[in-house]
């Protein structure tokens, strides 16, 4: 993470994601059971492997696509029109600064911990006849009847590790050279970590939804590229894209 500042001086808090060598190796057309729609998706694999880590299998897949050996292979479902070549290149200009993804990773795992910190509990008092266990989680279960602890009770366990997807974050900034992501807010994951970045599905983009979340004003920027944004449309870019920035000054008093 980092920070920015736009023309007016607001602080930002960004993360940087870099779209490492992300290429299509497949695109799949099928029906999907028990229905009459079709299925289609393109498949893109990231971060480039030597061979000798790679498996037979994979090695002979990659090069059917006419790609170097990647670590990540993904699925995005798209529509019929949107399906790309085996071998085309995707670069950050896929995205567009004003606009919003959701991104997906697996959040830093913390290993065994106690209710308090994995759930949020108070714990017992500090005095006043609690000893030894101020941070226990108190009690589980009920009476004789029904005489167990129900499925899903917020007990100590394993904390951490698992996908989640951050929704609705706002792109602050493209760099077209290093092929770098600025995002406003935190991602899950460690550094180095794998994340998916997609369009978002709540707050789809469009003129009129552009620097919601800056919660000031509404204003447009240029629409997505379709089918993708291959590393030919960014050669075509500046190196830096940034977000539209508000027209009024946020420190200044209101009317």
């Amino acid at each position: 993470m980092m920070s920015l500042w736009d023309d007016h001086g607001v602080r930002i808090p960004v993360t940087v994601l870099q779209v490492d060598h992300c290429q299509v190796t497949a695109t799949i057309s099928k029906r999907k059971k028990a229905s009459l729609e079709w299925y289609h998706a393109v498949q893109v694999a990231s971060s480039d492997r030597t061979a000798k880590t790679t498996k037979k299998a994979m090695q002979g897949h990659f090069a059917k696509a006419g790609v170097t050996n990647k670590h990540v292979v993904r699925e995005f479902e798209v529509t019929e029109d949107a399906l790309l070549e085996p071998g085309t290149t995707l670069s950050s200009a896929h995205f567009v600064p004003g606009q919003f993804v959701d991104c997906t990773g697996t959040s830093i795992g913390k290993g065994f911990q106690g209710t308090m910190k994995k759930w949020g509990f108070g714990g017992l008092r500090a005095s006043h006849g609690v000893s030894i266990s101020h941070r226990s989680q108190g009690s589980t279960g009920q009476h004789q009847d029904p005489g167990r602890v129900f499925p899903g009770k917020k007990m100590a366990g394993r904390m951490g590790g698992d996908r989640i997807t951050t929704q609705n974050m706002f792109v602050v900034r493209i760099d077209t050279t290093l092929d770098l992501i600025y995002v406003k807010g935190c991602v899950p994951g460690h550094d180095g970590g794998y994340v998916l970045v997609r369009d978002a599905v709540k707050k789809m983009h469009c003129e009129a939804m552009v620097n919601a979340a800056r919660g000031l004003q509404v204003l447009p920027v240029a629409g997505l590229p379709f089918p993708a944004g291959t590393a030919e449309l960014a050669k075509s870019l500046p190196p830096i894209l940034n977000s539209p920035t508000l027209s009024r000054d946020p420190f200044l008093a209101r009317d």
